[in-house]
C-alpha cells in the first residue's frame, strides 16, 4: 500500500506543470519599449501580479513565458489593455511588427491615450515602412506627453523626410526657371512642415522674383516669427520695405537684421534708408533743388548749412551778423548759420538777398571760404589748391574772383568749360551745386551720416 502511494506522489508531481521564478532584471534588454502602467481599478490584483511578472520576464529576454503571462492577464481580464499593449510588444521583440500592430490598435480603442501603445504603434508602423502613418502615431503620443524630446526629435525627422523630396524638387525647379511649379511644391512642402522656417524664406525669395511682395513679405515674416535669429530673412524684409518707401519699418528690419549679424551690404542700406528719412523731413524746396535749372543764394546756403554742418558748427565768430530779408524764407535757419559761419556774406545794407541768382563766381567764393576751413584740419591737402594758378580764357588773375576760381579748380571741386573756359556770369544749376558740395564732402572726409544734418 505504502508503495502504491508513493507511486501516485511521483507521478503527480511529474504531472504538474513546472513553476519558472521570476528574473530578477538588472539590464533591461528592450531598453526602448515602454511598460504601461496598471489602470487604477486593477491595482494590487492578481491580474496586476501576472502583468509584472509578464514585464520581468519580456525584459529577461525570455519572449515565450512573458507572452504566456500576457496572454493569462488578458484572458482573466478582458479589460486590461496593457497586457494588449504588452502583447504587441513581445512581437516587435519577435521582429514581427505586422503582427505587433493588431494588439496595439485593440489596446486603444480601450483607452485612446495609451501613450506606450501609442509608442509602440508609432515603433510597428516605423518597422513597416509606413512613415505618414508611424509621425501621426507619435505626434499622438507627443499630445499625450509633451516633454517626451526623443520623441518630438523623432517626429521632426519624420516631418523633414515626408517633405525633403518635395524641398529637393522645388529647388530643382527653381534652378531651372520653372517658378510657378517651384512655389507649388514649395507650397505642398509647407503644408508637410509648416514649423520649419527655411521653408517660407525660400519660397519667399521666389515671391519677390515674381513680384509678388506682399507675399513674400508675409512668408519672411513667418520665417522670422519661427526662427527670431534669422538675419537674411529680416534683412529681405528691410529690402521690401524699402522699396514700398515704409522708410521707418526698414530701418527697423535692418537695424535688427545687423544686430544679429554683421553685413557690410545691409550697413550700407541702413545708412541710405535713414539718409532719405532725413532729406523727406527737409522743406520741399530743398528736394527740388536736383532738378532746378539754377539756383538761388538761399537755396546754396541750405545746401551747404544741411551737408556741410560740421564745417560751420565750431566757426561762430560772426554770431553778432544781422540779416534783415530772410525771416519768411524756408532756408533762413541755414542762411544765418552759413553767414555766421563767414561762408556767405549779407551785403551791406544787412540784406541776404536770397533769392538772387548764384553765378559760378559766387559758387567759386563759396567754395573758396570752405576748402580754408577744410583746409585746417588738412593742411597737406590745402597746398594742392592753395599754391596753384589756373589759367582761364574768360577770367584774369587779376579779377577779383581769380583765386577762389583757381582754388576751386585745383581742388577738384568746380570744373572748367570746353578751351578751360571758367564761365563766372553763368548760373549754376542745383545738379551742380550738388555735385560741388558732394566734392566739398569727401575732401572733408565727412561721414554719410552728416549730409541731411541740420545745424545746431
Amino acid at each position: 500500500m505504502r508503495k502504491l502511494l508513493l507511486a501516485l506522489l511521483v507521478c503527480i508531481s511529474a504531472c504538474a506543470p513546472k513553476i519558472v521564478p521570476v528574473p530578477t532584471v538588472t539590464a533591461p534588454k528592450f531598453t526602448d519599449f515602454t511598460q504601461p502602467p496598471v489602470p487604477p481599478a486593477f491595482a494590487n490584483s492578481p491580474v496586476a501580479d501576472t502583468f509584472s511578472r509578464g514585464w520581468a520576464y519580456l525584459q529577461a529576454g525570455d519572449l515565450k513565458t512573458a507572452q504566456r503571462e500576457f496572454g493569462n492577464a488578458l484572458a482573466a481580464a478582458p479589460a486590461f489593455y496593457p497586457a494588449e499593449t504588452s502583447l504587441g510588444y513581445v512581437e516587435l521583440a519577435q521582429k514581427d511588427p505586422k503582427a505587433a500592430l493588431p494588439h496595439f490598435d485593440r489596446a486603444l480603442e480601450i483607452e485612446r491615450n495609451d501613450l506606450p501603445a501609442l509608442l509602440g504603434r508609432g515603433q510597428a508602423l516605423l518597422a513597416l515602412n509606413r512613415e505618414s502613418d508611424a509621425r501621426v502615431a507619435l505626434e499622438a503620443a507627443l499630445a499625450v506627453d509633451p516633454s517626451l524630446a526623443d520623441v518630438r526629435r523623432r517626429v521632426e525627422a519624420l516631418k523633414f523626410r515626408g517633405v525633403e523630396q518635395n524641398i529637393a524638387r522645388a529647388r530643382q525647379l527653381a534652378r531651372q526657371g520653372k517658378i510657378d511649379d517651384a512655389l507649388e511644391a514649395y507650397t505642398t512642402a509647407i503644408a508637410s512642415s509648416p514649423e520649419s522656417p527655411f521653408l517660407y524664406r525660400e519660397i519667399a525669395a521666389l515671391e519677390r522674383q515674381t513680384g509678388n511682395t506682399d507675399a513674400a513679405l508675409a512668408d519672411f515674416r513667418k520665417a522670422v516669427a519661427l526662427d527670431p535669429s534669422d538675419a537674411k530673412s529680416l534683412a529681405q524684409i528691410g529690402e521690401i520695405l524699402d522699396s514700398l518707401n515704409d522708410l521707418e519699418g526698414a530701418d527697423k528690419a535692418y537695424s535688427d537684421s545687423l544686430a544679429l549679424e554683421p553685413n557690410a551690404d545691409v550697413e550700407k542700406r541702413l545708412d541710405a534708408v535713414r539718409e532719405r528719412a532725413a532729406l523727406e523731413k527737409l522743406p520741399a524746396e530743398y528736394r527740388a533743388l536736383e532738378q532746378a535749372p539754377q539756383i538761388t543764394r538761399g537755396d546754396l546756403a541750405a545746401l551747404i548749412g544741411i551737408r556741410l554742418g560740421p564745417l560751420l558748427a565750431n566757426d561762430r565768430r560772426r554770431d553778432g551778423v544781422l540779416v534783415t530779408d530772410t525771416r519768411n524764407h524756408w532756408a533762413a535757419s541755414w542762411i544765418i548759420s552759413v553767414a555766421r559761419a563767414g561762408v556767405m556774406d549779407p551785403f551791406a545794407n544787412h540784406a541776404f538777398q536770397p533769392r538772387t541768382v548764384v553765378r559760378r563766381t559766387d559758387l567759386a567764393q563759396a567754395v573758396a571760404r570752405l576748402l580754408t576751413k577744410i583746409g585746417a584740419f588738412h593742411p597737406g591737402q590745402a597746398k594742392t589748391w592753395e599754391s596753384a594758378r589756373i589759367k582761364f580764357n574768360d577770367l584774369l588773375p587779376s579779377h577779383l574772383a581769380y583765386p577762389a576760381a583757381s582754388a576751386a579748380v585745383a581742388a577738384g571741386v568746380l570744373k572748367t568749360g570746353p578751351d578751360n573756359a571758367f564761365q563766372p556770369s553763368r548760373a549754376v544749376t542745383g545738379a551742380e551745386a550738388i555735385e560741388a558740395i558732394a566734392k566739398l564732402e569727401a575732401l572733408a572726409g565727412l561721414p554719410a551720416a552728416t549730409k541731411t544734418k541740420s545745424p545746431q
